[in-house]
């Protein structure tokens, strides 16, 4: 069993790269431009996300499931987005 301050660093850790793409999402929905945003890259972190969630929920790792489960749902989004507005 992981002691508390493992798990704690886990979801802070989980929190602040989840939370980074959510400005990013923000603007795009606002503006609707995504002009400068890479679609091979995220394309790639999409695969990257997937494949750590599958990872996390494998290994039964709570923070990682939880992190990149909702940082798919926001990458996602963009993605969504720059295939519409492209």
């Amino acid at each position: 069993m992981e002691p508390l301050i493992v798990k704690l660093l886990g979801f802070a850790a989980a929190t602040c790269t989840t939370l980074a793409y959510t400005p990013q999402f923000i603007k795009v929905w606002k503006t609707r431009s995504t002009e400068d945003i890479s679609l091979g890259m995220f394309l790639a972190m999409m695969l990257g996300l997937a494949l750590w969630l599958v990872y996390g929920l494998l290994s039964g790792d709570a923070p990682l499931v939880a992190a990149n489960a909702i940082t798919m749902v926001l990458a996602g989004g963009i993605l969504v987005m720059k295939l519409k507005y492209g």
